[in-house]
């Protein structure tokens, strides 16, 4: 789950100056067009991702992850951390409402994100991965066994277990595209998957370009033709047909 660190009074100042309200046009062609997005979905992103990264194990992971802030080892934890919270916010018997489950969160140093899952550094590389792929079967459990009608809070928006199975995907997509440019490798998801999660989570998205640059696009990590880069940027979490529940991000997919 991104940062709860975010939600603190200025982040929220920012989203409410930032928020707009999904039209009803683009809110009814997200509910008539929009395929759900799958716990499969989720496996198959972690899987791909985490087979990608550990073509690197031995590369310098202190290294800047692509545009962001974080070095790579802190941007897969926190992508590990966030499917762990996805997961955790599933809840059957009592899903949270209106706040996420109350884990203790902190960095592991100055600048690192809030976090309340670490790996071991003794581990390395190949041990951070397996805790990725952990997490990442936590969510795609709770995604396969939580009813559809389940609402639990996002910072983003009350969301489906489609909508916190897209955000874990997205995540996993943009994030591993981080650590790849951080490490030298190339990293290409299934255009397929990509033109799924574009569709359940920026219904309006609207590009020529092939649904893995338009999702990097959407995501703030690269320029289109006659689009520049995005400074900000949004996903819509709630379930189609919902625009009002949508919320705002601003520009780490995390």
């Amino acid at each position: 789950m991104p940062d709860y660190a975010e939600t603190a009074p200025a982040r929220e100042a920012t989203a409410r100056h930032q928020e707009t309200a999904i039209s009803k046009e683009t809110a009814v062609r997200q509910e008539t067009t929009v395929r759900r997005v799958t716990a499969e979905d989720v496996h198959e992103a972690v899987r791909l991702a985490v087979a990608a990264l550990r073509e690197g194990t031995e590369a310098d992971w202190s290294a800047k992850a692509g545009s962001l802030e974080w070095d790579c080892w802190d941007t897969v934890e926190h992508l590990a951390d966030d499917l762990f919270c996805y997961a955790t916010q599933l809840t059957p018997d009592n899903p949270p409402s209106e706040d996420g489950i109350p884990f203790r969160y902190s960095p592991r140093r100055d600048g690192a994100p809030l976090n309340a899952v670490f790996a071991d550094r003794d581990a390395g590389p190949a041990g951070l991965l397996r805790v990725l792929e952990a997490c990442g079967a936590l969510l795609v459990a709770m995604v396969r066994t939580a009813p559809q009608e389940l609402r639990a809070w996002h910072p983003y928006g009350v969301a489906d277990p489609g909508g916190f199975a897209a955000m874990g995907v997205v995540e996993t997509l943009v994030h591993a595209h981080d650590v790849a440019e951080g490490i030298g490798l190339s990293w290409h998801p299934p255009e397929d998957l990509c033109e799924r999660v574009l569709a359940r989570l920026f219904p309006d998205v609207r590009t020529d370009a092939a649904p893995w640059q338009t999702l990097l696009w959407a995501t703030g990590r690269t320029a289109l033709p006659d689009l520049p880069r995005r400074t900000s940027w949004r996903w819509y979490g709630a379930p189609p047909g919902h625009g009002e529940n949508a919320g705002t991000d601003t520009g780490t997919a995390g």
